[in-house]
């Protein structure tokens, strides 16, 4: 008897937690705001027992969305054949940024958490690093950037390729999603062509010029 009632309550707490971290994953994809409340709500649980399993939103969320984010592979499948940086930076570009405005609830809450506590800050995804290296992964491979120069041009686009650059540009500047997300994909291909053309001159001047021009008389 003592052994079924323990087997049980142990049953019961995996069915309260999975109802927890369901509730938190069906709710983050729904692009609301996503709190402790709201999703004791949805799992038809209390704010309290919601807390007892998860000790704040931020480790909830971490487990709500693990296995929802595609890999930089399937995100930028449709320009897989393309070897093309700034076709394949531009495709990266526009799918997170639409992913972050689709589920920007549940983007928010993981933002805050980790803004006040900046050790928590390897519990976000950090989706954007990953498909910044896939998209220019021709580029590195065919030498069309010096490393020092790859490095640079994937620091600028993690500043522009982010929730951040997204959140800026409609809370603060008042865009629209749309305008938002143009004028951030406008910036990400500016960059990287950019960055492609000093590459070009680079080459250009550290080739020696195989035909001389001769010398015209004065």
């Amino acid at each position: 008897m003592g052994t079924q009632s323990t087997t049980g309550r142990v049953n019961q707490k995996l069915r309260t937690r999975t109802a927890i971290v369901q509730a938190a994953a069906e709710l983050s994809r729904t692009g609301q705001e996503v709190t402790m409340p709201e999703v004791a709500g949805r799992a038809l649980v209390s704010e309290a027992t919601a807390y007892r399993y998860f000790p704040d939103l931020l480790s909830l969320l971490r487990e709500a969305i693990a296995g929802q984010l595609p890999t930089p592979a399937e995100a930028l499948t449709p320009v897989a054949d393309s070897t093309d940086p700034v076709e394949r930076v531009a495709a990266a570009t526009e799918f997170l940024l639409r992913h972050i405005q689709a589920r920007q609830g549940v983007v928010r809450a993981m933002i805050a958490a980790t803004v006040v506590r900046p050790a928590e800050a390897a519990a976000r995804p950090g989706l954007r690093f990953g498909m910044i290296d896939h998209a220019l992964a021709p580029a590195a491979e065919s030498g069309a950037l010096e490393p020092a120069a790859l490095e640079q041009l994937k620091r600028d686009l993690a500043i522009v390729v982010s929730a951040e650059a997204l959140f800026s540009l409609t809370d603060l500047y008042g865009l629209d999603p749309e305008e938002a997300i143009s004028s951030l994909l406008r910036t990400a291909t500016t960059l990287t062509r950019a960055a492609l053309r000093d590459g070009e001159s680079a080459d250009n001047l550290a080739r020696p010029d195989a035909t001389p021009h001769p010398r015209t008389a004065a």
